[in-house]
């Protein structure tokens, strides 16, 4: 499994934005409420803290964060304590001390994490394969891709990914 990089927000400025700002300016009010997604989380034991975000942020230096970890082959490791830091803990995702600490919670080294992040290396590596999936007309996340042949978009039941990996299993044959 790899995790693509994919912007929900590209214009979101590099330090982020207020929370309350984006969602009055995304969905018309300051307190959107996500109830539904937490009581969903909570039956799985996701204790998802909505509430706790106070900054929108700009991902690209996350998603970097991402890459550099799938070099290692920590990328799924990275991706867990990426999201426990967001949605769990409310983490500002734009402040590089605080991607370098979930970077050594994911089994990275602080140190040479901080020294990456603050450099420009595969910022357009990023930049360029979120565009290639926004040309290749994903508009959105979750979105599985199954052999590079059979794509899912959005939070699917387990039967329906099931389905879309034996289909690209068939493809390939």
């Amino acid at each position: 499994m790899r995790w693509l990089p994919f912007q929900l927000n590209p214009d979101v400025p590099e330090k982020g934005i207020p929370r309350a700002e984006y969602l009055q300016r995304k969905f018309g009010t300051p307190n959107r409420s996500y109830s539904r997604v937490a009581a969903v989380g909570a039956t799985v034991g996701i204790p998802f803290a909505f509430d706790k975000i106070q900054v929108q942020p700009n991902t690209v230096n996350a998603h970097r964060l991402m890459h550099h970890a799938g070099q290692q082959g920590r990328q799924d490791e990275m991706a867990e304590e990426l999201f426990r830091a967001y949605f769990i803990e409310g983490a500002k995702l734009t402040d590089i001390d605080t991607l370098a600490d979930i970077g050594a919670r994911a089994g990275l080294e602080r140190d040479a994490v901080a020294s990456y992040l603050a450099s420009d290396a595969d910022r357009e590596v990023v930049r360029a394969a979120d565009s290639e999936a926004r040309n290749a007309g994903i508009g959105g996340v979750p979105y599985f891709i199954f052999n590079r042949k059979v794509g899912v978009s959005g939070a699917q039941d387990a039967e329906t990914l099931l389905e879309a990996m034996i289909e690209a299993d068939k493809a390939d044959a």
